[in-house]
């Protein structure tokens, strides 16, 4: 480990987040917060994943923020490189999902390799979006691509009523949002959703007679298979849990 504490410590700290040429145009906060947004999880995180297990410090602590080291229980035996960026990821805790088995994964930051050997790595925290835990588990970062427009609200598709979907959750499985959050939603790739495909938000108020009540517009900043990422660019009400996706079609 020797040799990882003078590297490490000569290192200087630089914020970097890569974004594609065409997300140039939002704005940084927006360009961060998205890459802090909550995501989905079906399944148990794998046993065998990287984690964060302290800090490079003198006394042992579980808490980390932007510009601190952190050591990584994984080197180069595990694939891991010379100034490879990872997100650092928090699974749910214990309870209830919603829907399907799916949960909020939190992204508390990320972090860049700064020193490695076969068993362990020293990283620093490019950005906590939370405070970072030991225990945290690691993902090889992908900065999102966030649609140039993603700032306005762009309701010239037609709603397209054939396959609705929910919202899931925000942040930390929260059950609501307003304009400007970024909730996850059971769209995925497999029913067309793909950065920058917008959505019109729709709540069934339950009451015979009554149409869907319109609630809000989002614009999609990532999306899986199963499940997608979207910024709520306008909301005429709360965003809740269970309100209707209703993707817009050209």
């Amino acid at each position: 480990m020797r040799h990882l504490i003078r590297f490490a410590g000569a290192c200087t700290l630089t914020f970097s987040m890569a974004a594609p040429a065409a997300a140039q145009s939002v704005s940084p906060p927006v360009r961060t917060a998205a890459a802090c947004a909550a995501h989905a999880l079906a399944t148990p995180v794998p046993v065998d994943a990287l984690r964060l297990v302290g800090a490079q410090d003198s006394v042992w602590r579980e808490l980390f923020g932007t510009g601190e080291l952190v050591v990584v229980a994984g080197g180069q035996a595990r694939g891991v490189q010379l100034a490879q960026q990872f997100f650092v990821r928090r699974p749910p805790a214990q309870g209830r999902s919603a829907g399907r088995g799916l949960r909020a994964v939190t992204t508390a930051g990320w972090v860049r390799v700064v020193a490695v050997n076969d068993t362990t790595a020293i990283a620093i925290v490019e950005y906590a979006c939370d405070g970072l835990l030991a225990g945290d588990y690691l993902e090889p970062y992908v900065a999102p691509v966030v649609p140039p427009d993603a700032e306005r609200t762009d309701t010239s598709g037609e709603p397209d009523f054939s396959m609705p979907g929910r919202v899931l959750f925000g942040d930390n499985e929260r059950s609501a949002g307003a304009t400007g959050d970024f909730m996850v939603t059971d769209v995925g790739g497999t029913r067309g959703a793909a950065p920058g495909v917008r959505f019109a938000l729709y709540r069934n108020v339950g009451v015979a007679g009554l149409p869907l009540a319109a609630v809000g517009e989002a614009v999609v900043v990532f999306a899986d298979p199963e499940t997608s990422v979207v910024r709520l660019t306008r909301t005429r009400d709360a965003i809740y849990t269970g309100d209707l996706v209703i993707p817009r079609r050209p």
